[in-house]
């Protein structure tokens, strides 16, 4: 499993490095969240430390909840009750409080995955309606007829099905679809829904949440 640690401190970072690889993970280790943004996309999960020199990691959470819904395990030394709360609030799949066990960490690791695969597997034929989106095989049918899609048309669609009924932010659309929100061009964004819409002919199926993104489905 390709695990990013965000962690400062070099001496708690080579450690946990060396005992994630002898367990069979494939580790890569930042040490600020402005990393942790630029990271995120080729990891399978994240470990993230609050304590970091650029920005509180609570606030490096809260911006990759915004665009992307890779696990994130807590582990850090705040264990107070509010922070907890509010970390897990924010969308942290778990928390630990420093020093932890090994075995309880590589537990905890494991459990978030797998938690995060049955996510995945039950997910892999989304069905709106009579709009029916197989996100295995990359093909959609409306009304049992197959609509065929471009490459980037098909990303877009997949980020709203793989949350159907829940507002996704244009930042994450982009960032999932094209690699970064922040240099994507936006108007891309805008010609692919258009474009969607007409292809899959269901008013109402891609909903507009002005000033923040779209949704699919009610």
């Amino acid at each position: 499993m390709r695990v990013l640690l965000v962690e400062d401190d070099d001496g708690v970072a080579n450690a946990l490095v060396d005992a994630l690889r002898a367990h069979g993970h494939t580790p890569t280790r930042v040490g600020r969240g402005a990393d942790a943004l630029l990271s995120h996309r080729d990891a399978d999960i994240l470990l993230l430390d609050l304590g970091l020199p650029d920005e509180d990691g609570l606030d490096v959470l809260r911006k990759l909840r915004q665009v992307t819904a890779v696990p994130v395990l807590v582990l850090t030394a705040r264990g107070d009750e509010r922070t907890v709360v509010r970390g897990l609030r924010l969308g942290a799949d778990d928390y630990l409080v420093k020093p932890v066990r090994l075995a309880e960490l590589l537990a905890r690791i494991d459990a978030v995955a797998r938690r995060g695969a049955a996510r995945h597997a039950a997910r892999q034929v989304v069905r709106v309606g009579d709009v029916e989106i197989d996100l295995a095989s990359r093909e959609v049918a409306v009304g049992g007829r197959s609509v065929p899609l471009t490459t980037k048309e098909f990303d877009v669609l997949a980020v709203l099905a793989r949350r159907p009924g829940t507002a996704v932010s244009r930042q994450q659309l982009m960032d999932e679809v094209w690699g970064d929100a922040f240099v994507a061009v936006s108007r891309s964004l805008d010609v692919h829904l258009t474009q969607l819409r007409a292809k899959l002919d269901r008013p109402g199926l891609l909903t507009t949440i002005r000033g923040f993104g779209y949704r699919l489905g009610a």
